[in-house]
């Protein structure tokens, strides 16, 4: 059976409801998670709410940029985005440079505002992934000697970001290049290969590194040191254990009462969990589930590789990081610095993911001859 244009303008509506949707529960939830911290902090229960809505409004400008940029520049100056965002996300390892939040150097001091410039890389590596598999695309699934690029240019960026540090990105990242590569061009062996050498490689920097190592035991059990480094997952476990089923009701959490640190942003999803309970959860699981499901069959009849391998990354990566996200909520892996994709407040955050999806807009439009019903990956 063939797939229409219809067929794909119909998906692409879909994934776009599905977006707006996970855009109207975070404001919702931004708001209610914030609320008392800021009205104790800044005077003002509105205030993270009404800075989301400023980055909405600048990311509507991106959104419309991405969407009427030609796809032919975009696939010329992709691997020049890379190195641009690289090097701006390196910039935060100069103390003249970095703002530093939570321990982190991963922002930028802008005058009045503050800019995490590695969030450019969530656009930036899929399109480089895209431009390099196309080229370097082979029938026997070898690997070429050019993949050397591709490994440098991943070590490079994954040395950076742990610099900051930033493990939660780093592996993001890593997992989304490995899933494309597999899906794409390599066979199971290499893809378990790619896997052996990224898992020794990340038991070697949390044993390397004493908070890892630290966070990788509190995991374990965070009962060990519940006033300390145990603290916030325990409260976040009592966020989602207090929703039961339908949840204590909207806005009435009790853990943003000072409980739960970072509840409006990488720990949004408890608070949710708690005033939605699990009909709630399963509800915005179902969403990302939908968004990874629309975007890969999107990607899949799209003939021109470049579009396809795009949005296929995109997809992936933004997937990756809700699951990351949600099982770092629920203790199902260490404790990470991500956010909750669309939901979780950040206002680079939330411009980068726009301009992922005006870009996914722009491939679908801009490909004319994509409409034929073959499977591209």
């Amino acid at each position: 059976m063939l797939y229409s244009k219809n067929q794909l303008q119909s998906d692409l509506n879909i994934f776009l409801t599905i977006v707006a949707t996970l855009l109207v529960i975070g404001f919702l939830f931004i708001y209610s998670a914030s609320s008392i911290y800021a009205l104790e902090v800044f005077g003002n229960s509105h205030y993270f709410v009404k800075r989301q809505l400023i980055g909405l409004t600048i990311a509507f400008f991106g959104f419309i940029i991405a969407r009427i940029i030609p796809l032919t520049m975009i696939k010329k100056l992709s691997p020049f985005f890379l190195i641009i965002a690289l090097l701006l996300t390196s910039f935060t390892l100069l103390p003249y440079f970095a703002y530093q939040i939570h321990g982190s150097s991963r922002w930028l001091h802008l005058g009045r505002f503050t800019f995490q410039p590695s969030e450019l890389l969530k656009i930036a590596l899929p399109l480089f992934l895209a431009y390099f598999l196309e080229k370097n695309r082979t029938v026997n699934n070898s690997l070429p000697k050019n993949y050397v690029l591709l490994l440098f240019a991943l070590i490079l960026i994954s040395l950076v970001l742990l610099k900051q540090p930033d493990f939660g990105l780093t592996i993001t990242l890593l997992l989304t290049t490995l899933l494309m590569l597999f899906i794409i061009q390599f066979n199971l062996k290499q893809v378990i290969t790619f896997t052996g050498i990224l898992g020794i490689s990340a038991l070697l920097l949390i044993i390397t590194r004493p908070y890892r190592l630290q966070r990788l035991l509190i995991f374990l059990n965070p009962w060990n040191d519940p006033q300390g480094a145990g603290f916030q997952i325990i409260q976040s476990l009592i966020a989602v254990g207090s929703g039961h089923w339908l949840g204590m009701g909207v806005s009435q959490s009790k853990q943003k009462f000072f409980y739960l640190p970072m509840q409006h942003t990488d720990f949004i999803f408890s608070i949710i969990a708690e005033e939605t309970g699990f009909v709630g959860c399963l509800f915005l699981v179902t969403l990302y589930i939908l968004f990874l499901y629309f975007g890969i069959r999107i990607s899949q009849n799209i003939q021109n590789k470049f579009a396809a391998y795009s949005i296929l990354g995109f997809v992936l990566l933004i997937s990756l990081q809700a699951v990351i996200n949600i099982a770092v909520t629920t203790n199902l892996i260490p404790t990470k610095g991500i956010g909750l994709p669309f939901i979780s407040y950040g206002n680079t955050a939330l411009v980068c993911n726009f301009v992922i999806i005006g870009l996914i807009i722009n491939m679908v439009h801009n490909a004319k001859e994509l409409f034929i019903g073959k499977n591209t990956l």
